[in-house]
């Protein structure tokens, strides 16, 4: 005890451990530095630094009070000389000078005494203002509220006992991907450099609580408060718009926890040969995925369909969309963006003008100076018989003028547009292109593919070397279940962890398990739940779009697709041995043993 009273006295009187965080000066607004671990579980020794000054003085007052009272002389009742006592003094004090109330106690004051308690009330009336001044110009310090800030997060993330996964820049791909995540009932934690998108983390309608820090994702100390290195922690999103912050997140990821999924958007081929030479799990160029989408649209559009369908986000609704044509195309904007579209364009045959104004190469007759809402430029660009155009400017105005510009010269033009600004969503949809490119969709649908569900890649590729002829049946049927709107992907693995009463059904001699009852509703079995299984794995080989009369087998993995609640139904099937018997056998059992063997069931 008394080295604790030794280590709380050195701390007010500022003598603190060597091995103690020291006080750090104040810093500008764009100057931030997180203290570590060791500094946000301090936060108490801070507070107590910080108004050791306030604090000695309240100490002294008290102790200065308490012993004038103890040093006058008063009277008991009978008017004998009497002395207050230590103990009769400071509770006199404590009621006293807290304003609680006001009592001459255990016997009346004397003059003399009044006039030591008169003098010592406007003395700690002193002090206790001075000690609340300093209180609440403590919680207005910058650097003490983001050490709390610090502490709160991490005592969080310590308090998740599930599965969750960390997303390093909440921009408009970490809102996106953070919504998916919820709706499918995963936990995330989200680092951001920017405290207005933390605070929007705070005001999204999430259904768990969201563990949110404004820090800088790429700092190693920052990711071990995050949960890096906990069992806990299933992967990492470097999702910021800086290439140098995510090449860090992912450095620093692959270096600490090797084991650990990284997936990283990259826009830069410099900083995507370091993420490769750092074995990162995933690198997502938005442009190039793009390009890749356009050409499949364009090569197989019922594959592509298939593919927007299932790796949509749960319950949007898929907008009708016909078919990119193929002849000539115009493309406005030689960027990034630009170069990824009219490399696979060129790819699949298609004969491409470009309308660039930084672009003045004589010597490539496929580039014209301009904006592209010009009329002479979009003329000479042969806008007249062009099939299609992409407005691929980094400005969302200059792409929706250049739509409009375009569709006066050209009303059957297929035309692709890209969204630069999540905001700027409704006048995208009030000019209706054909299709939207949206940099931070793309990226999210990837990360959350990849990830959350490993066979849906596996599923996204066997559909893509099957083709049309595999998808437009598939399509059909998901339709008539589903109508427009997108349903939601799970992965569902036949063995003791992932089902265990369908398991331990599946174990016993004789008995066998189509599809179909699988599929069986709990609530009312003669009903079919709103689920499809588009892929079977067992083993090595690869059945997709099983029939309803498939038989499965132990260790059987399956993709589905189907409604949120079909979802929830289907996992009281494979985890609830009483549901599963009800489902499989229509019986219905006691839920007692005692019951259930006098019913005559078995255990």
């Amino acid at each position: 005890m008394s080295s604790i009273f030794a280590v709380v006295w050195r701390r007010l009187l500022g003598s603190s451990p060597k091995h103690a965080p020291q006080p750090q000066p104040a810093m500008p607004a764009d100057a931030i530095s997180l203290p570590d671990e060791e500094a946000a579980s301090s936060t108490m020794f801070l507070l107590l630094r910080r108004m050791r000054a306030s604090l000695i003085v309240l100490i002294v007052i008290y102790a200065v009070s308490v012993l004038g009272l103890t040093l006058i002389p008063g009277a008991d009742g009978q008017g004998a000389p009497w002395r207050m006592g230590f103990f009769h003094a400071f509770y006199f004090m404590s009621y006293t000078a807290t304003t609680i109330g006001f009592g001459e106690i255990p016997y009346a004051f004397t003059d003399a005494q009044r006039l030591w308690v008169t003098l010592c009330i406007y003395l700690t009336v002193i002090g206790w203002a001075y000690a609340v001044g300093t209180l609440l110009g403590l919680l207005q310090d910058r650097g003490f509220r983001q050490a709390m800030a610090v502490q709160r997060f991490a005592r969080h993330v310590r308090r998740i006992r599930e599965p969750y996964y960390l997303i390093a820049g909440y921009g408009q791909t970490g809102r996106l991907l953070g919504h998916a995540l919820d709706a499918r009932g995963k936990r995330f934690v989200v680092l951001d450099i920017d405290e207005q998108r933390i605070d929007e983390t705070q005001l999204a309608n999430y259904r768990a609580d969201v563990p949110a820090l404004a820090a800088d994702g790429g700092n190693p100390a920052h990711l071990r408060l995050a949960g890096l290195l906990t069992r806990h922690c299933a992967g990492v999103f470097a999702l910021t718009d800086n290439d140098q912050s995510n090449l860090a997140v992912a450095t620093a990821t692959r270096l600490l926890r090797p084991d650990l999924p990284v997936l990283a958007r990259c826009q830069s081929q410099l900083i995507g040969e370091q993420l490769t030479a750092i074995e990162a799990t995933f690198i997502v160029n938005p442009f190039d995925r793009f390009g890749d989408y356009l050409a499949l649209a364009m090569r197989a559009p019922a594959t592509f369909r298939l593919m927007e369908w299932i790796a949509g986000f749960p319950d949007s609704e898929l907008p009708p969309r016909r078919a990119p044509p193929r002849g000539r195309w115009i493309v406005c904007g030689y960027g990034r963006f630009g170069r990824e579209v009219v490399r696979d364009l060129e790819h699949e045959g298609i004969e491409v003008a470009i309308i660039d104004p930084g672009q003045r190469d004589a010597a490539d007759p496929r580039i014209i100076a301009g904006v592209g809402s010009e009329r002479d430029a979009l003329e000479r660009a042969g806008i007249a018989r062009a099939q299609g155009l992409v407005a691929g400017t980094g400005n969302d105005t200059t792409n929706l003028s250049i739509v409009a510009a375009a569709r006066r010269q050209n009303p059957d033009l297929y035309v692709v547009a890209r969204q630069n600004r999540q905001a700027n969503a409704p006048l995208y949809q009030a000019i209706a292109p054909e299709f939207i490119a949206v940099p931070s969709e793309v990226v999210a649908h990837e990360c959350l593919a990849r990830v959350t569900t490993p066979l849906f890649i596996r599923f996204l590729e066997l559909a893509q070397s099957r083709g049309d002829a595999f998808a437009l049946p598939l399509i059909a049927n998901l339709e008539a279940r589903f109508g427009r709107r997108v349903p939601v992907v799970w992965a569902v693995h036949l063995n003791h962890r992932g089902a265990p009463a369908i398991a331990r059904w599946l174990a016993q001699p004789g008995r066998t398990l189509a599809l179909a009852d699988l599929l069986r509703n709990p609530a009312a079995r003669e009903q079919v739940l709103p689920a499809v299984a588009l892929m079977v794995v067992r083993d090595d080989a690869i059945i997709a779009a099983p029939a309803d009369d498939f038989v499965l087998a132990a260790g059987d993995h399956i993709l589905m697709a189907g409604r949120g609640y079909a979802r929830r139904h289907l996992y009281a099937t494979l985890h609830r041995e009483l549901t599963c018997n009800y489902v499989l056998t229509g019986r219905n059992l006691p839920s007692g043993w005692m019951w259930q063997k006098f019913a005559g069931a078995e255990p």
